[in-house]
């Protein structure tokens, strides 16, 4: 049983890993010459087995039946765990214990919503709202939304959800001068795409996008219920209206272990 009371899933017994063989590279004793695989990735082969036979939800056996099962130390286990939960496909639960992860949500990089990509999902996406003020433009942000530096940004921070689950970070920017009222209206309208479009005749027409790593700082990881240090996906999306005047700045922060991009690619001509 595992600490919740749930059934904890049961590993299959230890094998022993392969290694690649051949009689060039034996040394004299025989012995091949390829080093070993480590002991902790044997384990994880195994626990990879659990996560694709198991459904999400279904509890690892704890580090010490883990160790005793594997015959290797509890900082092995630590290990191979640890990078299944960086792989997301394992997820941790203060106080509860490790569980097989819920599957990635894919998300194709086209100029959608966040609504829009979850909705195509199956997914029912909310947002909740941290943080909405203003701020002075820097020499950073002035030349990305077109403003002197000084001016007034409207800074808006987001917390979205996917079923209920966190799944990113989001924090807008756009002028205050050429959106006026825009903190207003975007709390009567909820949705910032529709508040442009409705109240300011403004629409996304395109869009240059940057994907990056990052680590999740306290704050973040506290608010997407992860792993302090546990590496994220960060986009940095700068959009432009119809006729290339930038419409926002938005910087966005998504779980590495429950996000993924796909694209397709095109050979230029």
């Amino acid at each position: 049983m595992s600490s919740d009371g749930g059934t904890t899933a049961q590993l299959p017994q230890a094998q022993a890993v392969p290694t690649q063989a051949g009689t060039a590279g034996k040394t004299a004793e025989g012995d091949p010459a390829s080093a070993r695989v480590p002991k902790y990735y044997g384990l994880k082969r195994h626990l990879l087995q659990l996560t694709e036979t198991q459904p999400a939800g279904t509890p690892v056996p704890p580090e010490r039946a883990l160790a005793a099962q594997f015959d290797t130390s509890r900082t092995t286990v630590r290990q191979a765990l640890q990078e299944l939960v960086v792989e997301g496909r394992l997820e941790r639960i203060q106080g509860k214990g490790t569980f097989v992860a819920k599957p990635k949500v894919a998300q194709a990089l086209q100029l959608t919503s966040y609504t829009e990509d979850m909705r195509a999902q199956g997914l029912e996406p909310t947002s909740r709202l941290i943080e909405v003020g203003y701020i002075t433009a820097d020499d950073r942000i002035a030349p990305l939304l077109d403003i002197k530096p000084g001016s007034r940004v409207l800074r808006i921070e987001r917390l979205r959800l996917a079923n209920g689950d966190p799944m990113a970070i989001e924090v807008a920017h756009l002028s205050a001068k050429r959106f006026p009222a825009l903190r207003r209206n975007l709390i009567k309208h909820n949705s910032l795409y529709t508040a442009l479009r409705e109240v300011y005749g403004v629409v996304v027409a395109e869009a240059e996008e940057t994907i990056e790593t990052t680590l999740a700082n306290p704050r973040e990881a506290g608010l997407l219920g992860s792993d302090l240090g546990l590496p994220m996906l960060q986009l940095s999306r700068h959009s432009f209206d119809p006729e290339g005047a930038p419409v926002e700045w938005v910087r966005s922060i998504y779980r590495g272990d429950r996000y993924k991009f796909i694209t397709r690619l095109q050979r230029p001509s």
